[in-house]
């Protein structure tokens, strides 16, 4: 972890220097890359540089404490327990931050939900998931915005694509992912059966334009008619858009608006997000082995939470805690999400903590 520390800083600094550079600033597209990425290492470079002081003062107090003088050592035998005591506390402070995902500060994400089996009851409830993440959003004052969307005769959506912008929006929202099973009486149902369907919810952290080079060359452009619940065409011009990217296969369409560029510029957007997510996977896959062993891995194959209204009750599978049901689909998601997140925490203390390295 030492190792890792230093790189940062060593990074951070270096980045600082850069913007000091009369090329860069000249440069308007490497001086926002790299006030970009000086601004993510702030936090951690920061707390490091104050732990790296500490532990140069703690060098300085025993130095002092081997003296002759005995004042000074009477001093620094009084001062060393607090030096320590601070050190120590700083130390955890950085094993969680270099454990966090890196990605957590992020103000905007893209939010990917399904319907999965349970037909237009699954429908119906991908339509409750957004409602449920809306309202829990309203509180904390984020912004959705609807990219794509495959609404159903019955109101509820088979496919929908959000973008979701606030303070702290991928670090409260990076757990949902995965699948979300429910279990109730349908309306349609009329002998009072429960039934059970399934979605699953994908979030995605959403990256700068910088930092995904995308050029027309790289992906092929579909043109086609949108069309509503039933295929009924919403209009008769090919205003929907479909891009493949020809390196990876990804797949993604918008059809929300009825402008061919407006949509264009949705699916260039969830494009980026779904390419960064392939680097990002790829790049992290030791990582996500060791976030599966805290919270589950967030795949969208794995259940991770049931949603039973006969009872009343939400259980999240990861944590193995129950809350009651009609509070958080009425906003309070939080309470899930905190739970998560101190055992996430509880988690990351054992798995990260470790020796200081000897002061001197």
């Amino acid at each position: 972890m030492r190792d890792l520390l230093d790189t940062k800083l060593a990074r951070f600094e270096e980045l600082e220097r850069a913007m000091a550079d009369p090329a860069v600033l000249a440069d308007p597209q490497r001086m926002s890359a790299a006030a970009r990425e000086h601004g993510s290492l702030a936090r951690l470079a920061l707390k490091y540089r104050g732990f790296l002081a500490l532990e140069r003062q703690l060098a300085d107090l025993m130095e002092l404490g081997q003296g002759d003088d005995y004042d000074l050592r009477a001093m620094a035998e009084a001062e060393l327990p607090e030096i320590e005591a601070r050190r120590d506390a700083e130390w955890d402070a950085l094993a969680e931050l270099c454990s966090d995902d890196e990605d957590a500060d992020r103000t905007r994400c893209i939010v990917e939900l399904r319907a999965g089996t349970g037909g237009d009851e699954a429908a119906l409830f991908v339509r409750d998931l957004f409602d449920m993440y809306r309202r829990y959003g309203a509180e904390r004052g984020w912004e959705f915005e609807v990219l794509d969307a495959s609404p159903t005769e019955l109101g509820g959506f088979k496919d929908l694509v959000l973008g979701v912008s606030g303070e702290d929006v991928f670090r409260s929202l990076r757990h949902e992912g995965g699948g979300h099973r429910v279990q109730r009486v349908p309306d349609t149902e009329t002998k009072g059966r429960i039934h059970t369907s399934a979605a699953t919810v994908a979030v995605l952290p959403e990256p700068e334009d910088v930092e995904v080079a995308l050029s027309p060359d790289d992906y092929r452009k579909d043109l086609f008619c949108a069309s509503g619940p039933g295929g009924q065409h919403v209009n008769k011009t090919a205003s929907a858009v479909r891009l493949t990217h020809l390196a990876t296969g990804i797949v993604v369409q918008c059809q929300d608006e009825k402008s061919q560029h407006k949509n264009l510029a949705k699916a260039l957007r969830v494009l980026k997000t779904r390419l960064y997510e392939h680097e990002r996977q790829i790049e992290h896959e030791k990582r996500s082995a060791e976030r599966r062993d805290m919270v589950g891995s967030g795949d969208r194959s794995q259940r991770i939470r049931t949603y039973n209204f006969p009872q009343n009750r939400l259980t999240d599978h990861r944590i193995n805690e129950s809350f009651t049901l009609d509070q958080v689909m009425a906003g309070r998601l939080g309470l899930v999400i905190d739970a998560i997140a101190e055992q996430e925490r509880a988690a990351r203390k054992r798995q990260m903590a470790a020796p200081v390295r000897p002061s001197g």
